[in-house]
């Protein structure tokens, strides 16, 4: 361990995965660090729920790019298979479409070329072709965008990475590039979802996003054995390694500053904590209210998607139903039309089913299922999601499934919570329980996201979902990798 800046405090408001992974890595730097965690239970979104016998991982439910998660333990001194299990997902997911056969995504390259060829002619050569552009975003993003962010100045190796830039498809809309490649309805719709992987419609984020299914393809879906909240615990472990300090059940009031200069935080119960860094893990729309009262939420219409999820413990096994599977709405342009535009939950939600138990028996008791059922839902202001709108969400969620021919479950049910919009929102500080902070419409949107590194006041610095690289796990990792890179510059 680096003892060079023991002299150097650190505070990081939020203590989810981009929060303590920054903290672990400034701990291994030699930073005495100290993460202030308005909840009961560290993780923010990347959560877990135990119940009966029943292991929920309430956020997150799979892990793609794992050489991120082994970059992130190789930064703290260890090795990943020391810590974490990574168990692969086949196939990556059962995707059902209304009036046509289901069919498995497969991870097995001849077998999914097999499957293409049968939903389109040609599918084989078109789904390639779609790959050799996501690879080449991904090259272009490997060597700019998941290394820093924008708003910093471009080394001459940066701007040399734009030969990466695909001509014809990188200044384009995401679906209609897809449509470009693909020419069935299923194709269409099934690449048209990685749109909600950042919580945002296929119909108005840039094609360069096209990065998001070839990472998924290229390096495959995973598992955590015994939950992906094991990774939560393994970085809290190597906190108490570093003597690193955790206060859960504190909220911050203000981050303190003089001079444009940090000075620490203070807590809603008075408490002070000097620092020369302080990192933001909340949703970085709320920072100017913590640092001058300013409290300008993020307006609905930027706000990416929140989502509604039941978590339910069957007392018998759906043998047939794989890891992963996706019921499609009919008419997807609705769906999102509904989303966006209209700000409902949806009349037709496609809706996403997870058993981890089928990969993993950890999750589940003997003889019984773990069951998570997700619908993307409206980040709106003030939706009250009583018993009533539950219900009659659960009932449209429900009837999608029986639509399939799911298995009949209910009457099964041993264990079941929900998580609405209302619960993000509270438990977490995300406007309207946006799950990304910001969409990511249009170019300015999904590249110009709050900067790692404030400009205005030094020593303030953002991390997680809501700043640049955008959401999801392994690009909240890269924000920690960027930002503790930030910080080790201006103020290591």
């Amino acid at each position: 361990m680096n003892s060079a800046h023991h002299d150097k405090k650190a505070v990081v408001i939020g203590a989810g995965l981009g929060g303590l992974a920054t903290a672990c890595r400034l701990a291994h730097r030699g930073w005495s660090v100290t993460v202030l965690e308005r909840a009961s239970q560290p993780g923010g979104k990347m959560n877990r729920l135990k119940r009966d016998g029943f292991t929920f991982d309430t956020g997150p439910s799979l892990v793609t790019m794992p050489w991120v998660f082994e970059s992130f333990f190789r930064d703290v001194g260890c090795e990943l298979r020391d810590h974490i299990e990574l168990m692969p997902v086949h196939p990556l997911a059962r995707y059902y479409f209304e009036d046509t056969a289901p069919f498995d995504y497969s991870t097995q390259l001849p077998e999914w070329l097999d499957t293409v060829e049968e939903i389109e002619p040609n599918g084989a050569e078109h789904f390639l072709r779609f790959m050799t552009l996501g690879a080449r975003l991904y090259e272009l993003s490997r060597h700019t965008f998941f290394k820093q962010s924008p708003r910093e100045n471009p080394s001459l190796k940066d701007w040399r990475a734009l030969k990466y830039l695909p001509r014809r498809h990188g200044f384009s809309n995401y679906q209609r590039v897809i449509n470009r490649f693909f020419r069935s309805p299923q194709l269409r719709q099934l690449f048209g979802r990685y749109a909600t992987f950042v919580g945002s419609s296929p119909w108005r984020i840039p094609s360069t996003l096209s990065v998001i299914p070839y990472a998924e393809y290229a390096f495959g879906a995973w598992h955590i054995r015994g939950g992906l909240y094991r990774l939560i615990e393994s970085i809290i472990h190597n906190l108490e390694q570093h003597r690193a300090e955790i206060h859960l059940n504190t909220s911050v009031g203000r981050i303190l500053h003089e001079s444009s200069r940090i000075t620490g935080v203070e807590t809603e119960a008075g408490a002070q904590y000097p620092a020369d860094v302080v990192v933001m893990n909340g949703d970085a729309a709320t920072t100017p209210g913590l640092l001058d009262g300013t409290r300008t939420a993020l307006p609905q219409d930027r706000r990416s998607m929140s989502g509604l999820v039941f978590l339910l413990g069957l007392n018998r096994r759906l043998e047939h139903v794989p890891h992963h599977s996706v019921y499609f709405s009919s008419d997807y342009r609705r769906e999102f039309d509904d989303l966006f535009r209209h700000r409902r939950f949806p009349e037709e939600p496609t809706v996403y089913v997870n058993l981890p138990g089928r990969t993993d028996p950890e999750m589940s008791p003997p003889g019984g299922e773990t069951m998570f059922v997700m619908a993307n839902a409206p980040a709106n202001d003030g939706e009250a999601w009583d018993a009533t709108a539950v219900e009659t969400a659960r009932d449209k969620v429900y009837r999608r499934l029986a639509r399939f021919g799911f298995p009949e479950f209910e009457k099964q049910i041993i264990v079941s919570e929900v998580i609405t919009p209302c619960h993000f929102a509270e438990q977490y500080g995300m406007p309207g329980g946006a799950l990304y902070g910001a969409h990511s419409h249009g170019y300015r949107n999904a590249f110009l996201r709050p900067p790692n590194r404030n400009r205005r006041v030094s020593g303030l610095y953002h991390v997680g979902g809501s700043t640049h690289p955008g959401g999801g796990t392994p690009t909240v990792l890269l924000s920690s990798a960027i930002t503790t890179n930030l910080i080790e510059e201006y103020h290591g």
